[in-house]
């Protein structure tokens, strides 16, 4: 399926709002204007084809969504984006610390959009209005660019028995969850008050 909407992916837990911008061989484009066999930047492996799309509408009941479903709010530069980015709570966003490298033996590491919250001024808000949701899929999973400089993991398409055999086997990636997660949050924490970042409450939540 490429392009279509499908109501059964309303629950996806990642991709990229429509008009999100990503680095493309054809420049900066909407995610939402990608079709299969473009190609996007990746951070691992240079410019890859995309080999599906898929589209949903999230955010249906806002504004009466359940705060735990609420989108998280980057502010312009806090994941070196350029623009404000809004992400689902489960996205995952790879970070560079030097506690990855001496935990992980990597200074890049993979978190939910949530668990950075209270990080850099990201926070939680009430969703206005229900938007469209675009997930595009490579061969493998990838980590893309997105509005200038944030890192985006873009996981394989595991949508069947098959596919989810083979991707669980062939993953690179590891999206870091509970105690690992907010350990590396406090870190990241730690990390920017030594380099006076302004804002800086790991683990508080942020509504609006």
């Amino acid at each position: 399926m490429t392009g279509a909407y499908d109501g059964g992916l309303a629950t996806l837990t990642h991709g990229l709002i429509a008009g999100t911008r990503v680095a493309s061989n054809l420049g900066w484009r909407a995610i939402d204007a990608l079709a299969v066999g473009d190609k996007v930047l990746t951070f691992d492996n240079g410019m890859q084809e995309v080999v599906a799309v898929r589209r949903a509408s999230v955010w249906l009941d806002a504004p009466e969504t359940g705060e735990t479903l609420w989108p998280v709010v980057v502010p312009e530069g806090a994941l070196d984006n350029r623009e404000e980015m809004v992400l689902l709570p489960e996205q995952g966003v790879m970070v560079e610390s030097d506690a990855a490298q001496d935990m992980h033996g990597d200074p890049f590491v993979i978190l939910t959009a949530q668990s950075l919250v209270g990080l850099r001024g990201i926070y939680r808000r009430r969703p206005a209005m229900r938007v469209e949701l675009v997930a595009v899929y490579f061969e493998r999973d990838e980590v893309i660019y997105a509005e200038g400089g944030a890192l985006i993991h873009c996981p394989q398409d595991l949508s069947t028995l098959d596919k989810f055999i083979k991707g669980s086997a062939s993953s690179q990636y590891r999206v870091l969850c509970g105690e690992e997660a907010e350990e590396m949050a406090d870190c990241l924490c730690i990390e920017d008050h030594l380099m006076a970042w302004p804002t800086c409450d790991a683990g508080m939540s942020h509504t609006a």
